[in-house]
């Protein structure tokens, strides 16, 4: 059975780093509203038969405050977090996209702050590092130019979300399970999507080709459901300290396949923005 989980953890992980290299490799074919909603409703189309009727009986005993989270998870985690790394991939590489999701525990302690996690200086010596990594990433390792690109700003600003989320996740008072609350997340982040939609095919000839369907299809089937299911069964069977310890091994996936398939070698840069953000987040996470 131990064996079986860290095979699955490994799938799990390979699934999470194969959606930057497909959203980059079909950034010109689907915009990231169209791609973020048609991953939306798939999942929800799949998840609903088998929620709705516990949806049904629980959201009437919800309070309003639990309304709120679940809203803000769903701008957090849902639709603008996952089409804001879609944009971002139209003017960054993969390679850089997903280097950036080391600096995610950053984020989340900087969040936390304000639930009461105080910050010791070692940990702001952390997060000092990590942000020179995460700058000379952006960069190209030019930092003295301070010129960011716009898609690496894109995809901080999506890492930045994805703490929120996490954070959001440790103040639920909700009765809602796994299945329910991502149902939740999924709806509410659809709505936050529609205006963004709307302008997006008045403002863009939009055209859904054959290899934009596919890239919909494995990010709400594959990085959505399956990986999210993967994950649930790993931290189960591992541990959630330990599953969570694996998430660095993402980058280095991420990096191997874009230089497999989309042919993006990394620079120097990377390397060592990589290695500061690393080591950064090390000493944020150091007791």
């Amino acid at each position: 059975m131990r064996f079986a989980a860290w095979l699955v953890l490994f799938a799990t992980l390979l699934l999470w780093s194969g959606n930057w290299i497909v959203a980059r490799a079909a950034r010109e074919e689907i915009g990231p509203a169209l791609a973020t909603v048609g991953r939306l409703i798939l999942v929800l189309a799949i998840l609903l038969p088998f929620t709705f009727k516990g949806l049904t009986g629980k959201l009437p005993l919800t309070k309003r405050r639990d309304w709120i989270v679940l809203a803000s998870l769903g701008l957090a985690g849902g639709g603008p977090h996952l089409a804001l790394q879609w944009l971002g991939l139209h003017y960054t590489t993969a390679t850089s996209g997903i280097l950036y999701l080391s600096v995610t525990p950053i984020f989340i302690l900087l969040l936390a702050a304000p639930l009461g996690e105080r910050i010791r200086l070692a940990q702001w010596a952390g997060v000092m590092i990590s942000f020179s990594g995460v700058a000379l990433i952006a960069t190209q390792g030019k930092v003295h130019l301070v010129a960011f690109n716009i898609g690496d700003l894109m995809a901080v600003a999506s890492m930045l979300m994805w703490a929120g989320y996490t954070v959001l996740l440790r103040v639920r008072r909700d009765p809602l399970d796994i299945a329910e609350l991502l149902t939740m997340v999924c709806g509410f982040g659809l709505v936050y999507m529609l205006p963004w939609l709307a302008w997006e095919t008045t403002a863009y000839d939009m055209r859904l080709t054959a290899q934009g369907t596919l890239a919909v299809l494995y990010s709400g089937i594959g990085s959505l459901l399956l990986a999210y299911a993967g994950w649930s069964y790993v931290v189960t069977r591992l541990g959630a300290a330990r599953a969570g310890a694996t998430l660095h091994l993402m980058p280095a996936m991420g990096v191997a396949l874009s230089a497999l398939f989309l042919g993006e070698l990394p620079g120097w840069y990377h390397f060592a923005g990589i290695g500061l953000i690393l080591t950064g987040t090390w000493a944020a996470s150091t007791r």
